[in-house]
C-alpha cells in the first residue's frame, strides 16, 4: 500500500478538505481488507519481538483526532497481537495540578517508551496547540508567564519547541509516527447518536462533546495549521480516513509494520564466548536427568 496519499509532506502546505474521510482505496468492504490486515498484524507482532530483543530503538505512535473518530478502537485492534510486555499506552486527559506546574511537554516526556518498546499516546502534547488554541482561556490556568501568554507568536513557538524535541528524540533512537484520524462531521454525528441510542455505549457519551462539535471549523483550522507546521522528515504526520473503521485499521497497521521493517531490526548477535557458554550449558543439560 502506498502511504504518500496519507502523508502530510514536510515543508508543504495541505488542506484537510483535500483528504476524503470516507476513502477506502481498492478495498470495497471489510472482508476484502481482512487478509491484508491479518498479514500486517502478524508482521507487527513478529517485528515487535525483535525490537524488544535488540533494545536499540523505541517506537512512539501518536494518535490525535476529533471525538468519536475511533482512537480507542484503532489502538485496541492494531496492538491486539503485540506482547503486552513490549507495549505501553497512555491516554492523556485534563492535566493535573502537578502537571500544570511544569512545562507543557513534561507529562508526556515522563511517559516516553523505553528502548525496545512500542509506546502509544492517545492524545498528546499536541492538545496544547489544538484544544488550547481553540480555547485560549485554558492558558490562564497553566501558570504560564504573562509575557509569553500574550506573545502573538505563541503557537509558532510551540510548534518550534515540539519539532525540536521530536528531533532530539529521534536522534536518540525513538522513532515517531503520528496519525490524525480524519472523521467527517456527518460520521461523527452518526457515532454520537449511536452512543445515545445504544445502552452499552452510553458511557462513552459526554455532553461536552456536543459543545466542542459547535467549534468544528475552529478545530479543523487548528489541526490544519498544526499538521502543516509539525509534519517533519523525522516525525511525519499521516491523515488517515476514519469514516470506515475497518479501513483505518488497515492503513495504520500497514504504516506501522512498514516503519518497523525500515529499521532493519535484528536479534542481538551472540559472542564467541557466549556461544561456548551455551554449548557447555547444553552438554550439562543433556548429561543429566
Amino acid at each position: 500500500m502506498k502511504h504518500d496519499k496519507f502523508l502530510v509532506p514536510p515543508g508543504k502546505k495541505i488542506r484537510l478538505s483535500h483528504y476524503d474521510p470516507g476513502f477506502s482505496g481498492k478495498f470495497k468492504s471489510r472482508e476484502e481488507a481482512s487478509e491484508k490486515l491479518r498479514e500486517d498484524l502478524e508482521t507487527l507482532a513478529s517485528l515487535q519481538d525483535v525490537l524488544y530483543a535488540q533494545d536499540t530503538y523505541a517506537l512512539l505512535l501518536i494518535f490525535q483526532a476529533m471525538d468519536a473518530a475511533g482512537k480507542d478502537g484503532i489502538i485496541k485492534h492494531i496492538m491486539s497481537g503485540v506482547n503486552p510486555q513490549g507495549c505501553q499506552v497512555y491516554a492523556f486527559k485534563t492535566p493535573s495540578q502537578e502537571e500544570l506546574d511544569h512545562d507543557f511537554l513534561w507529562r508526556n516526556m515522563k511517559a516516553l517508551p523505553e528502548r525496545g518498546r512500542i509506546g502509544i499516546f492517545n492524545r498528546s502534547y499536541y492538545e496544547e496547540v489544538l484544544i488550547v488554541r481553540v480555547h485560549p482561556e485554558i492558558l490562564d490556568g497553566q501558570r504560564f508567564p504573562k509575557k509569553e501568554k500574550e506573545d502573538k507568536d505563541l503557537w509558532k513557538h510551540r510548534y518550534e519547541d515540539i519539532n525540536s524535541v521530536e528531533h532530539y528524540l529521534t536522534r536518540n533512537g525513538i522513532v515517531i509516527v503520528k496519525f490524525f484520524l480524519h472523521v467527517s462531521k456527518k460520521e461523527q454525528k452518526k457515532r454520537f447518536l449511536e452512543r445515545i441510542d445504544e445502552p452499552e455505549k452510553n458511557w462513552k457519551f459526554s455532553f461536552g462533546d456536543i459543545k466542542e462539535r459547535e467549534r468544528w471549523k475552529d478545530y479543523m483550522d487548528a489541526y490544519e495549521d498544526m499538521l502543516n507546521a509539525t509534519s517533519t522528515e523525522w516525525a511525519p504526520w499521516y491523515v488517515i480516513p476514519a469514516d470506515k473503521k475497518w479501513f483505518t485499521r488497515v492503513v495504520v497497521a500497514d504504516i506501522v509494520s512498514s516503519k518497523l521493517k525500515s529499521l532493519n531490526l535484528r536479534y542481538p548477535e551472540v559472542s564467541e564466548i557466549r556461544k561456548k557458554e551455551l554449548l557447555e550449558a547444553k552438554k550439562m543439560l543433556e548429561s543429566r536427568e
